[in-house]
């Protein structure tokens, strides 16, 4: 296959997975509302996963706290894909499923909102930290690709990007998080 129709196929997955995204307006606007009263009763998003999904953690984080497009306060997010020594010493004294689950059960307050990012929806060590945030009382929300994995069965809302593909729903999970970082900061 040429170099075309890769890029051609690449672009035609995107523009599917993210045209089906418009059925999830209502789900995006319901949680942007949930981090927005979050953060008005002072409290914090907690983000974690693994690979590009840590990435996306981070990068997602770093738009609350930072800005996205408009300066303003700087808004209460946290990566728990940053600290090498947090994420090195847990995973070998506890095991790396125990990474998320322990900084939650050491930052996580009441009323926190944990995202957990696993396209997969099966990464132990996320699905570790959803349950940590819910026993916690976090409100647990897991961005998963269309089969939602065992964070779907345990989180409180899931985010199902519309696709099978890893990539795509990588790229979804950017896209939403980007909209809802737009929305609650113009609110």
């Amino acid at each position: 296959m040429g170099f075309p129709k890769i890029i051609e196929g690449h672009l035609t997955e995107h523009l599917a997975a993210v045209e089906k995204l418009r059925a999830q307006q209502d789900f995006i606007e319901d949680l942007a509302r949930r981090i927005l009263a979050c953060f008005k009763s002072g409290n914090k998003v907690l983000f974690f996963g693994n690979g590009g999904s840590a990435a996306d953690a981070q990068h997602l984080s770093t738009e609350f706290v930072v800005r996205y497009t408009r300066n303003r306060a700087a808004m209460p997010a946290i990566a728990l894909t940053t600290d090498t020594s947090i994420l090195t010493a847990g995973a070998n004294d506890f095991g790396f499923e125990s990474v998320f689950a322990r900084q939650i059960e050491a930052l996580a307050q009441k009323g926190d909102v944990a995202i957990g990012l696993s396209t997969s929806g099966n990464s132990p060590n996320v699905v570790a930290g959803l349950k940590t945030a819910r026993d916690k009382g976090c409100l647990a929300v897991a961005f998963t690709a269309e089969q939602g994995g065992k964070c779907a069965e345990i989180a409180d809302l899931t985010f199902r990007a519309p696709t099978p593909v890893t990539a795509r729903a990588q790229e979804c999970h950017l896209l939403v998080g980007h909209i809802l970082c737009d929305l609650i900061e113009g609110a």
